[in-house]
C-alpha cells in the first residue's frame, strides 16, 4: 500500500478529516497571530525610540504644551499616549486637591488598558498551545478505532490490516504536537517582549508622573 499523505488523506474517515483539519486552521491562526502582533511590537519599539528621543529634551526643558503636541504627533504609540493622558488629567485637575494622585491614578488605569491592547489575541495563542495537543489525541484515539476496524474486516491483525489507521493516527498526533510546540514557544517569546513593554511603559509614566510633580511644587512656591 502507498503511505503517501495523500492516500493517508483518503484513508481518513470524517471524523478524523474534520480533526486534521482543524489543527491545519489552528496553526494558521497561531501564525496569523504571531506575525500580526511581531508587526506591532516592531511598529511600536520604532516609535517609542523616536519618540523618546524627541520627547527627552523637551521634558528635561519642562516644555509640557510641546511635549503634549509631540505626543500627539503619536496616536498609536502607548508611550506617547501615555504621556498625552498624564499632561491632560494633571491639567484639567491642576486646581483640585491632589492633582498629582488623579494623575498617577489614571495612568495607572491606561496602563491596564494599554497592555490588554497590547496583548490581543494572546490568549487564542494560549488556547490554541494547550488544546492542540488533545485535539490531537482525538485524532489518535480515531486513528486507533480505524485500526482495529480494519483489523476486524480483514480478519487478522495483519501489518496491511491497520498500517492505515496507525498512519492516520500518528500524522494527526504530530500535527496537533506541531502546532502546540510552536504556539508555546511564540508565546513564550511575545510574552517576555510585551512584559518588557509594560516595564518601559510603567517607567516612562513614573518620570512623568515625577516631571508633574516638579512642576507642581515649583508652582506652589510661586504661588
Amino acid at each position: 500500500m502507498d503511505m503517501s499523505l495523500v492516500e493517508i488523506w483518503h484513508s481518513m474517515g470524517f471524523v478524523a478529516r474534520v480533526v486534521a483539519v482543524s489543527l491545519v486552521g489552528m496553526g494558521f491562526i497561531s501564525l496569523f497571530v504571531v506575525i500580526e502582533r511581531m508587526l506591532v511590537l516592531a511598529r511600536t519599539e520604532r516609535e517609542s525610540l523616536l519618540f523618546a528621543s524627541k520627547a527627552r529634551p523637551l521634558l528635561d526643558a519642562g516644555a509640557a504644551e510641546p511635549l503634549r503636541d509631540l505626543a500627539r504627533g503619536f496616536p498609536r504609540n502607548p508611550l506617547a499616549r501615555v504621556t498625552a493622558i498624564g499632561i491632560d488629567t494633571y491639567e484639567a485637575n491642576i486646581d483640585g486637591k491632589d492633582p498629582i494622585e488623579l494623575t498617577r491614578r489614571e495612568l495607572v488605569r491606561k496602563l491596564e488598558v494599554f497592555s490588554a491592547e497590547a496583548r490581543r489575541g494572546m490568549g487564542m495563542l494560549a488556547s490554541i498551545g494547550s488544546t492542540a495537543p488533545f485535539i490531537g489525541l482525538f485524532g489518535t484515539v480515531i486513528g486507533i478505532i480505524t485500526a482495529f476496524q480494519g483489523i476486524a474486516s480483514a480478519g487478522g491483525g495483519g501489518l496491511g490490516a491497520v498500517s492505515a489507521g496507525i498512519a492516520e493516527a500518528l500524522i494527526v498526533t504530530a500535527v496537533g504536537l506541531v502546532v502546540a510546540i510552536a504556539s508555546v514557544l511564540f508565546y513564550n517569546s511575545l510574552s517576555g517582549r510585551f512584559d518588557r513593554l509594560d516595564m518601559r511603559m510603567q517607567h516612562a509614566a513614573g518620570e512623568l508622573v515625577d516631571y508633574l510633580e516638579g512642576a507642581n511644587g515649583g508652582s506652589a512656591r510661586h504661588g
